[in-house]
């Protein structure tokens, strides 16, 4: 009879202890909530490696995904526009983390980068003035959400309070070191000449004193004139020796045409980290790999 306590207890406690449902939109989200979680459970991420959280299209299992999960974390209507009309029929909490108190945001065209884009070529909102929702490119943005996600999880699962605080404190002390480490990775490259394809790295390149020369922002379906790419190649003619970043999974069909013969290096960043393991040290991978990849390509120059 008293084993049969005992399990009985114990299925009771199992029962109210379960795990709590996290979903996020994009990858980095979900690693911060890895982190959190670490040792309680394992968040879930709603868009597959390779999909932009700007245009993406929501599968009927997506949707199904939305409405089961107990917590669900976005960077908010900036980023996913393909989210709020869904969000709309969900009744359980859901935290658009752009709109977190302490969340320190950027608007485009806060800095003078040079541009060479045509408005007409955007694939998404990044009009001066608008917000920069590549917010979590900021590890300060992350500790504000990740304590956040600690204080939800928290309520949601009292048992393992004190687990997920826990794992917060370890959590900011790491970001603590990751600044220290990235920092020292990209000391001598301050002031050397890169392009992007996308302005997705401002946040980054502000928490480490770097700052990109401009911006060739085409939308990947759309070739652009030959006036346009005259343009842009004689702007990285001006400028010599350089690196031109695009993201991954594709590279933009006119990287190749738009640099041929020029001393200029093709090289990735990956803002989402599409790639990595989902796990308690991911987050910080993905910073500490943007670090390196930008240090390694204007390093040869």
């Amino acid at each position: 009879m008293s084993r049969f306590l005992v399990l009985f207890v114990a299925f009771i406690a199992f029962s109210a202890h379960a795990d709590v449902r996290v979903l996020t939109s994009i990858k980095p989200l979900q690693q911060i909530a890895a982190a959190v979680q670490d040792g309680v459970g394992s968040p879930d991420v709603l868009l597959p490696p390779g999909a932009s959280p700007h245009n993406y299209a929501l599968r009927p299992s997506d949707v199904r995904k939305v409405a089961a999960a107990d917590l669900l974390y976005w960077i908010g209507p900036d980023m996913e526009g393909f989210l709020p009309r869904v969000l709309a029929s969900r009744g359980k909490p859901t935290v658009a983390v752009q709109s977190l108190a302490g969340m320190q945001l950027r608007h485009f065209g806060e800095d003078s980068h040079s541009h060479e884009q045509d408005q007409d070529d955007h694939d998404h909102d990044h009009r001066p003035g608008s917000l920069d929702a590549h917010l979590w490119l900021s590890s300060v943005n992350a500790r504000v959400i990740a304590a956040k996600m600690a204080s939800d999880l928290a309520a949601a699962d009292p048992a393992n309070a004190t687990r997920y605080q826990a794992n917060l404190k370890q959590f900011d002390e790491r970001m603590d070191g990751l600044d220290q480490r990235i920092k020292q990775r990209v000391t001598g490259i301050a002031g050397k000449p890169y392009f992007v394809f996308h302005e997705a790295f401002d946040y980054f390149e502000a928490a480490y004193g770097l700052k990109h020369t401009g911006v060739f922002s085409v939308a990947s379906e759309v070739q652009p004139g030959a006036q346009h790419v005259a343009a842009m190649r004689k702007r990285l003619q001006e400028v010599g020796k350089t690196c031109v970043f695009s993201e991954p999974p594709l590279r933009p069909r006119l990287a190749e045409t738009l640099t041929a013969g020029l001393p200029v290096r093709l090289a990735e960043l990956d803002a989402l980290g599409g790639t990595d393991t989902v796990d308690a040290k991911g987050y910080e991978r993905l910073l500490e790999k943007l670090g390196s990849d930008l240090a390694g390509c204007l390093e040869q120059l």
